[in-house]
């Protein structure tokens, strides 16, 4: 239908950076997805005014969130025999840093040149000290056309071991439809891009709790976003005849110390301190997680290995409220 192809051509025009024109369909008319800096008409890359990759290290916890996270992760890879890795969402480059220095094949593609960035940069500085990183592709990646890449990723004849798109990433994606055909397209592609017998590491937000409550639960800070920085999240749940569309997270980030420029704002801390802070603002699309595990297995076959690991842990305790549901899938051969 007519939302269906606009909702592919916004994507598609989100990876190049281009908006769409003032006589489309606007999300922003109803609720303001991104930060300010970004243009009012359509909805672009979310990252493009750059200020949430200018801070992303200082969110996500650099060093003490690569420690912990990274067992994890790796545990998992390997557990699959896992040698070849497509990040699909590499952001900042920091997970493919992290697998790369491993000793796992990583190709890295994201949707946002802003964050693509970081990762360059990251490359450049690496490079001269370990061989490893000379090899190492980074792109724009569309999940919709994920075959035909920029020239910079050669995907491996017979496909990857393992498909990662996890932190969230994959709830950026819209559903201007209404029947998750994108979300289903994107899902087709990354199963194409596996070998049989590889894996797709996806994950989402506990968008369940969120939708239910209007919070984060409080294990939000616990798996991937490990910053001393955050100074506060506020969350918001947009309806549309009472079914949630969006959810909406502002961010506040402690920049203290760090010379921002005029791109900052002042908070009170709860001990009365006054504080220099960087807002930005995500949106997402609040996947259910049964609606969820349905994508997945109507690509992947109802029969196909699946697990659902609450924040990476496949045995919480039955009270345990997660903050992430991070699915494992299996390609069958």
């Amino acid at each position: 239908g007519i939302n269906a192809e606009y909702g592919k051509q916004w994507y598609q025009r989100r990876v190049r950076g281009v908006a769409m024109s003032n006589n489309k369909p606007k999300i922003d008319g109803v609720f303001r997805t991104r930060s300010l800096g970004i243009a009012a008409s359509g909805v672009q890359d979310q990252y493009s005014d750059g200020k949430a990759a200018k801070v992303w290290n200082l969110y996500i916890g650099g060093r003490k969130r690569t420690s912990e996270y990274k067992e994890n992760i790796i545990n998992l890879l390997r557990k699959y025999d896992v040698q070849t890795v497509l990040d699909a969402a590499c952001g900042t480059g920091v997970d493919s840093v992290m697998l790369l220095e491993a000793g796992f094949t990583v190709k890295s593609v994201d949707a946002s040149d802003k964050m693509l960035r970081y990762a360059y940069k990251l490359r450049w500085q690496r490079h001269k000290h370990n061989p490893i990183y000379e090899d190492w592709e980074i792109g724009e990646g569309d999940w919709l056309d994920l075959e035909n890449c920029e020239d910079s990723i050669n995907h491996p004849e017979g496909g990857y071991d393992a498909v990662l798109c996890i932190g969230n990433s994959f709830a950026h994606l819209p559903d201007f439809a209404g029947d998750n055909s994108l979300h289903k397209q994107a899902i087709s592609n990354f199963h194409k891009m596996l070998r049989p017998g590889g894996i797709l590491i996806i994950d989402h937000r506990n968008y369940d709790h969120i939708i239910d409550y209007g919070a984060l639960p409080n294990s939000s800070a616990k798996l991937y976003y490990q910053g001393d920085r955050i100074h506060k999240i506020k969350t918001s749940v947009l309806k549309v005849d009472n079914v949630p569309k969006m959810i909406t997270l502002d961010y506040e980030i402690d920049i203290s110390g760090i010379p921002f420029g005029e791109d900052q704002a002042m908070a009170q801390k709860e001990d009365g301190t006054i504080i220099p802070v960087s807002n930005f603002r995500l949106s997402y699309y609040p996947h259910r997680l049964t609606n969820f595990i349905a994508m997945l297995k109507a690509e992947f076959g109802e029969s196909t290995e699946h697990q659902v690991l609450s924040d990476f842990t496949a045995d919480p305790p039955e009270d345990y409220i997660a903050s992430f549901y991070v699915h494992v899938i299996k390609k069958q051969e």
